[in-house]
């Protein structure tokens, strides 16, 4: 028959007291570790537009949904005269909409991308880099001057080394709202959405990857 002892002597409390701090330790910073995580990996998009007949409008709600749709994701949604240097620096991911005006981006969207410098003070030390940028527009006619609106959007995030992704369409998401359009439809707005969630994924991917 085996013996069962009915106590612990002082000299095994002493050998094994070490061994239970040591699980205790690790198990408090793994929980705090796990604790931090949903705030390492929350992904922080900027949807910035411009818009007078509330159809870009549209299309900048459905990009936000779309942003929204993966988990972990916060979204600012502002017309671009009202963003400031806060929600500007504080995102990782900017989206930008413009209605078509004369085949280029509205004066207000420029004025906008102007006073990155002159309001926010972006250079020299370029503080959008490696952000992530996408573009949206919206038209009157099919061929009107979207692409050209969606193209200068992009090529002035690029000048400041941001990092620019498409979705949607072959430069961002687009809408045709005159002519034999009956305005936007369920198709460029899920064209939108699928914008929004592109740029947030890729955000994610990004800022897994990069350092703290």
């Amino acid at each position: 028959m085996v013996s069962v002892p009915t106590s612990i002597s002082p000299r095994c409390l002493t050998g094994i007291l070490p061994f239970f701090l040591l699980l205790f330790s690790v198990a408090t910073g793994l929980s705090t570790a796990f604790a931090q995580e949903p705030a390492l990996n929350t992904v922080k998009v900027l949807v910035a537009y411009h818009s007078l007949s509330g159809n870009t409008e549209r299309m900048a709600e459905a990009v936000a949904e779309g942003a929204k749709s993966l988990p972990g994701t916060v979204v600012v949604l502002k017309r671009v005269g009202q963003v400031t240097a806060e929600d500007l620096f504080s995102s990782d991911a900017i989206v930008v909409g413009s209605p078509v005006y004369w085949s280029n981006m509205s004066g207000e969207v420029k004025t906008f991308f102007d006073n990155w410098q002159f309001k926010f003070g972006v250079f020299p030390e370029f503080k959008m880099k490696n952000k992530v940028g996408a573009a949206f527009a919206t038209g009157g006619q099919v061929s009107s001057g979207k692409e050209v609106t969606m193209l200068t959007i992009l090529a002035a995030m690029l000048g400041n080394q941001m990092i620019v992704v498409s979705g949607g369409g072959a430069f961002g998401a687009s809408a045709t709202t005159e002519g034999d359009s009956q305005g936007i439809d369920k198709k460029e707005l899920a064209d939108a959405r699928a914008l929004g969630r592109r740029v947030a994924e890729t955000t994610a991917l990004i800022k897994r990857v990069s350092p703290p």
